[in-house]
Order: C-alpha cells, then structure tokens, then sequence
C-alpha cells in the first residue's frame, strides 16, 4: 500500500480524532461531534476543510452523501503507522490480569494457551488466537513410568514442543506380580535409564533404537515400551503442524460490523479454514519473524478478513519464534488496546515458556 501525503499537525490532529470517534460510535463522524468531543481549538469549518484535505488523500470516506465521514482502511493505516499512543498504563493492567489469571505451574502447555485466549477474548471484545509452539523436529525432552494399578503403567512423555503426552501401558503379569515398593523402584531405575539414552532425540527415531541395551533385568518390559512409544510417535505426527486454539466468537458478536454473511465466513474460517489463516499468524521457523504484525481490511489476503484487522505478536524460547498470539475484529479496532494486549500476552507466554515448562507437567 503506498503511503499516504503528507499531513500537516492538524490535519492529522482531525484523523486521530475522526478514528477515535468512530471506534467508540460505529457512527460516521461529523465536524460538529469532533469540535465539541475533542479540544482541537479551531472551528467545525476548519475542522470539514481538513476532513475534505483527508477524504481527497483517500483516508477518509463518506458512506452516504449526506452522512459524516468514516476511516478508510489506509487512514487506519496512516493511525497505526504514526498517529498511535501507546498506554504504558493499560500494559500494566494487562499484564496483571494475564498474571491474576493465569498460572503455568502444574498446567499443560495446551490449557494455558487456551486459558490465554480466553482471557485476552474477555479483555478486548474480539476473537482471541494462539498457536500452539511448533518445533522442526518433535524431540522427547522428558520420559516418566508411574505405577498406576494391577499390572498398568502410564507412560509420561515432554516433547520439546512444550506438550505432554501420555499412554496407559499393561506390562506382563508377572511385572504386576512384583511388590508395590519394588516395581516403583524397578520403574525409577528405567525412567532414569530412559531418559539419560533418549533425551534430546526425535520421537520418530526412538522407535529404530537397539532396545537390546536394556539391562537384562528390565528386557521384559523393551517390547512393550517400544509399542507404547511408537503409538506416541505415530499419533504425534498425525497432529495437524498448524494448530491455532480461538476463543471469542461470543464477544464479536456485539460489534454492529458482522451481519450474519459476514459472520459466516468469518465462522467457516476459523473452524474448517485454518490452513488458510496459519500463514498469518504463524511465526515457528521464521528466525527474522516480525515481533508485531497488523493487517488491516484489504492488506488481509483472505476474502472473509478483508472487513477485518488483525494484531499478532510473537512468543519465543531463546529468541526463537515459537508461537503467536493474535487478535482479530473489525477494522473499527481500538488499536492501542489490542496492540498492548497482544505483546502482553507474548511477553507473558514468552515467561511461561522459559521458566515453566522446564520439568515434566501434568497434563496429555
């Protein structure tokens, strides 16, 4: 998009005025709300010269001829670009809700990022979005055997994608035959064995190992084992890689913008039209991924976002792009707002990630 003329100082007092009206409103904006609304110290004559000065650079527009004026997608721009004040005070607040609400300790990473979403949803009004963290190659990074009862095992994995996964194993009964005390033993013994020869290697490979390393002690239990990990390799990979958790949808339905088409494709989209939104949002595998991204209306390429704005951030590990957190609604953005939200949001995940998810946490 080409930018826009040149504004003087009060030309471009009247656009951040006229979108901040409209935001509030969802009404076109007239002179006379802007001279009595907001202390711009000049007539509502000045104040419609420099409306049509705004109009004529294609910043502003008149849905009707007799109505106020409205922002247009490249005078949204032009306000997220240079005219946007940025609330040190709301960062506050929202870094302290995310901090009242949230707490990662004891959380899968799965619920986290859906607890997330939530709360951002509540907090802006508009649909919240964040993509689970994608990694290249899916390593186990922790391996854990418990006791559950009889002759059941349940088989513990963190892959280095932040998420757990886990597995009921049944193990020959002459295992469950053992004392309660030794088999707890017998299991910390191959946990810690396990872990110390497959940290840090690809779940898909784990299953090729020579399982005849096992101590002859433990070689009862390699064919089991190696069946339990290669189903969870096998249902790792049937994982879709773009996966994207929304919440939301009830608090866009207040804004007057989706009609019911509107909100249909909108809907589609976001349920069965994923793969199309991944692109936008994604950062994993980017190294010089933008830490903040806004597409507003047309910038958007798919057809059902083009009467929308969407505000992403990256969260990282070791300023590795792992994931994003975004929010999408209409072009009548309260942008400071969503902007802060985001970055908050990434800057806490960001935290979660580095220091929470260290050890093994509960959770499938």
């Amino acid at each position: 998009m080409e930018k826009p003329v040149q504004l003087n100082a009060r030309q471009q007092r009247v656009l951040w005025a006229t979108v901040r009206h409209y935001v509030m409103t969802a009404e076109p904006v007239g002179s006379k709300s802007l001279a009595t609304g907001y202390d711009l110290q000049v007539s509502s004559a000045t104040i419609r010269n420099a409306m049509g000065v705004l109009e004529r650079s294609g910043l502003l527009y008149q849905p009707h001829t007799s109505a106020g004026r409205i922002p247009s997608d490249s005078g949204y721009r032009f306000y997220v670009d240079d005219l946007l004040e940025p609330s040190p005070s709301l960062t506050r607040q929202v870094e302290a809700a995310l901090t009242e609400r949230l707490d990662w300790e004891g959380w899968s990473v799965e619920a986290l990022l859906q607890e997330t979403a939530q709360v951002l949803a509540r907090l802006s009004g508009y649909i919240a979005l964040v993509t689970l963290p994608q990694t290249h190659a899916v390593c186990l990074q922790h391996l854990q055997l418990v006791r559950v009862e009889g002759d059941q095992i349940l088989l513990v994995v963190m892959l280095d994608a932040y998420s757990t996964r886990s597995i009921l194993v049944q193990f020959p009964k002459a295992t469950s035959q053992a004392g309660k005390e030794q088999l707890d033993r017998e299991l910390q013994i191959l946990s810690n064995f396990l872990n110390h020869r497959l940290r840090g290697k690809p779940l898909s490979a784990i299953v090729d190992l020579e399982w005849a390393e096992l101590d002859r002690a433990f070689q009862h239990y390699a064919e089991t084992l190696q069946g339990a990990i290669s189903g969870l390799a096998q249902r790792t990979r049937s994982t879709p890689a773009s996966q994207i958790v929304f919440s939301g949808l009830a608090e866009v339905l207040r804004q007057p913008e989706f009609a019911s088409d509107q909100l249909h494709d909108l809907i589609y989209l976001l349920e069965d039209g994923r793969d199309q939104l991944w692109p936008l949002i994604a950062a994993a595998g980017e190294p010089a991924a933008e830490p903040l991204r806004i597409w507003i209306g047309a910038e958007n390429p798919l057809e059902p976002m083009q009467t929308c704005a969407l505000v992403s951030a990256v969260y990282s590990k070791d300023r590795k792009p792992l994931g994003s957190v975004g929010l999408l609604g209409p072009t009548r953005m309260l942008y400071e707002n969503a902007i802060t939200a985001v970055e908050s949001a990434a800057a806490y995940l960001t935290r979660a990630v580095t220091q929470g998810f260290r050890g093994l946490n509960s959770g499938t």
